[in-house]
């Protein structure tokens, strides 16, 4: 049961409406948690909108992004993002087998996703400062600087969106992971 409630499409008005309608140009389709955040605080949803373009315009791959956003939801427990994100991952290229190995924190077989899996899980799991063998991994796995400040904010961007479904119970609308 989720504690909040999305103004339906049709009854909206203002800052809500405008987020429901570049959401359904961009998706085809108004996702459960994004309709719940555009009636709750659409100004908030708007940040993290345009911080995930940032991310989709970087450097990442489409596949790595996705690793990153499944490990997280992994993590936190977040059933909504790990769905939403697996029908995205297969989107992108990853199989329904890889997306499991890297949410169970498994090798995958190569090498650089496996790199990228290990450093997301230590960042996520471990406080403090971060070693420098584990940014010399990433490094010598081919990640540079600009990608390093990338797998930062796909970090951010998903944490959000991890958190407001943990706290909302939002209702999942997408495909179960394989």
């Amino acid at each position: 049961m989720t504690h909040f409630t999305a103004i339906p499409t049709d009854q909206a008005s203002g800052a809500t409406a405008e987020v429901y309608t570049n959401i359904k140009q961009a998706l085809g389709r108004i996702p459960n948690a994004y309709a719940t955040l555009a009636t709750l605080a659409p100004e908030a949803l708007k940040s993290m909108l345009a911080a995930d373009r940032v991310l989709a315009g970087g450097p990442l791959s489409k596949p790595d992004q996705e690793t990153i956003k499944l490990v997280l939801s992994e993590l936190s427990g977040c059933d909504y993002c790990v769905a939403a994100h697996s029908m995205v991952g297969k989107m992108v290229g990853l199989s329904a087998s890889t997306m499991r190995q890297i949410r169970a924190g498994q090798s995958t077989g190569d090498t650089r996703r496996d790199t990228l899996v290990a450093f997301t899980r230590s960042l996520t799991l471990n406080p403090g400062t971060v070693a420098q063998s584990q940014v010399q991994s990433l490094q010598e796995a081919g990640y540079g600087g600009e990608e390093i400040v990338h797998i930062g904010l796909a970090i951010s961007v998903i944490t959000f969106t991890n958190v407001f479904n943990r706290i909302n119970e939002t209702v999942v609308d997408f495909p179960e992971p394989a």
